[in-house]
C-alpha cells in the first residue's frame, strides 16, 4: 500500500489542465497511428519493378508520421544520457522491427491488425510507466529494459507488416523494394531521433525537469492508452481491416 500510495502521489500532481489539452491535440494522431495512408497505399500498389525511392521515401515517411513509434522511442531515450545507450536501444528496436517487417511481408506471416495494434499501445504505456518508475514502486521489479525493447520492436515491425499486406503489391523486385522501404523506416527514425535527443537535451537543462518529466511521460502512457482503446474497440465491433 506504501508503494502504491507514492505511486498515485506523484500521478497527483500531474496538472489536469495539462493533462487534457495535450490528449486534445495528440488523441486524433495517435488513433491514426500506424495506418497507411490512402494515397501511400495507391504509390504502392502502383508501382511496379524494382521503385527504391518510391519505396524508401514512404518508408521515411512512414516513421516520421508513426505516432505510435515515435511515442515509444521518445520514451526510450527519455532518461538516457550517454548516445552510446540511445543507439544501443535504437538498434535492439530497429532489429527486431526489420526482421519482423521483412520476414512477415516475405513470409505472408500477418495477424489481427486491431490486436497487433494494441500491443504497440500497450508498448508506449510500458515504457512510460517504467520511466514513471512504476514497476519499482509498485511491484519492486527491475525489468530487462534491452529485451523489452527488442520484443516490442518485433511488434512494431509485424503490426507494419500487417498493414502492408493489404495493398496488392507487385511480387516483381519485392525484396530489394522491402529493403528500401526498411532503410527509409531507418532513415525516417534517425531524423526522428535527432530531433527527440536534441529536445531532451535542452530540456534537462530546466531546473523542473525532473517534476515535469512525471508530467510528460504520464500524458504519453495515457496516449497508449487511448491508441489501445481504439484498437480493442474496432476488434470487439467485429471491424477487420
Amino acid at each position: 500500500m506504501k508503494r502504491l500510495h507514492a505511486f498515485l502521489e506523484g500521478v497527483v500532481r500531474v496538472q489536469p489542465g495539462a493533462l487534457y489539452l495535450m490528449l486534445l491535440l495528440v488523441v486524433p494522431a495517435v488513433a491514426a497511428a500506424h495506418n497507411v495512408a490512402a494515397a501511400d497505399r495507391a504509390a504502392l500498389a502502383a508501382a511496379h519493378g524494382a521503385q527504391p525511392f518510391i519505396y524508401g521515401y514512404l518508408g521515411a515517411k512512414h516513421m516520421v508520421t508513426g505516432y505510435d513509434h515515435l511515442l515509444f522511442l521518445f520514451g526510450v531515450i527519455f532518461f538516457l544520457h550517454r548516445l552510446r545507450d540511445v543507439a544501443g536501444y535504437v538498434t535492439l528496436f530497429a532489429l527486431g522491427h526489420s526482421v519482423t517487417l521483412l520476414g512477415g511481408v516475405l513470409g505472408g506471416v500477418r495477424v489481427n491488425s486491431y490486436l497487433i495494434d494494441t500491443v504497440i499501445g500497450f508498448s508506449v504505456v510500458y515504457k512510460a510507466f517504467e520511466n514513471m518508475g512504476g514497476f519499482r514502486t509498485l511491484f519492486g521489479l527491475a525489468l530487462n529494459t534491452r529485451v523489452a525493447v527488442f520484443l516490442f520492436g518485433l511488434c512494431h515491425g509485424l503490426g507494419l507488416a500487417t498493414k502492408i499486406q493489404d495493398v496488392s503489391l507487385s511480387r516483381d523486385s519485392m525484396l530489394p523494394n522491402l529493403v528500401s522501404f526498411n532503410v527509409g523506416v531507418e532513415l525516417g527514425q534517425l531524423l526522428a531521433l535527432v530531433l527527440m535527443v536534441l529536445l531532451v537535451l535542452l530540456w534537462r537543462r530546466s531546473p523542473r525537469f525532473e517534476r515535469q518529466a512525471f508530467v510528460a511521460n504520464t500524458i504519453i502512457m495515457a496516449c497508449g492508452f487511448v491508441l489501445m482503446g481504439y484498437q480493442l474497440t474496432g476488434y470487439f465491433l467485429g471491424a477487420r481491416v
